[in-house]
């Protein structure tokens, strides 16, 4: 069952050498980040699963490795103990496996990356079935808020991401699964949502858990919204 959980976003300026002189900007996102990742393995997992988005819906239970080279950097991240596989990451998951790198995350990890037009229920059901797949079971949930929070969002502005990203900060920060569940998808996609399809993979997982829930960042830096929650 899921005994934990940690809702991270995944931009690639996390890692400080993807930001360069940007780094510093994003060191608070980056420290709470590491705080919910290091309150996930204080959990005593016995199996984290890294849910994020991809072109397809893919699973990597036999590890996997990503590359921050398409952003110019010469670095790479593993999913730690997840076996001999070299299968390349997503980006999302790659910034997810790079997270628990820096946490020194020792505990057997899968990654399962879901498409963002995925129907809800499909990834309520798919949460379920992750939950189901140890006794102790964590995921690292990566996904951004909207990207139409201010005039210079990739986005551009639309007046509808800051409530909308509200309603998620409220959800995450309270361990509310059915407002999770009932994100709309079409609204996600309007809005430039990249976690709405992770964040109903976490509900589906976390129904009738009881699980409390801290929210550690809610900011739109560059006018996109990143979430920091801690589930337990």
């Amino acid at each position: 069952m899921l005994v934990a959980a940690a809702v991270c976003p995944c931009p690639p300026l996390l890692v400080p050498a993807v930001a360069a002189g940007a780094a510093p900007e994003l060191e608070p996102l980056r420290a709470a980040c590491g705080e919910a990742v290091g309150d996930l393995l204080d959990a005593g997992t016995e199996l984290i699963v890294v849910v994020g988005t991809g072109p397809r819906a893919e699973v990597w239970t036999e590890g996997g490795v990503g590359s921050f080279q398409r952003y110019g950097v010469e670095l790479a991240a593993r999913l730690p103990l997840g076996g001999p596989g070299d299968t390349e990451l997503t980006p999302s998951l790659t910034v997810g496996a790079w997270l628990l790198e820096q946490a020194g995350a020792a505990v057997p990890t899968h990654a399962c990356a879901v498409p963002t037009d995925t129907g809800p229920q499909r990834l309520l059901g798919l949460g379920k079935g992750l939950a189901d797949l140890a006794d102790r079971v964590g995921l690292l949930v990566m996904g951004d808020g909207s990207a139409c929070r201010s005039l210079k969002a990739p986005g551009y502005l639309d007046e509808r991401a800051a409530g909308y990203d509200a309603a998620v900060a409220a959800a995450l920060g309270a361990a509310d699964t059915a407002a999770l569940a009932a994100l709309d998808p079409d609204l996600a996609g309007e809005l430039m949502v990249e976690g709405r399809a992770p964040w109903q993979v976490l509900a589906g997982a976390a129904e009738g858990t009881g699980l409390g829930a801290r929210l550690r960042y809610d900011e739109a830096p560059y006018g996109v919204g990143y979430f920091v929650a801690s589930w337990r």
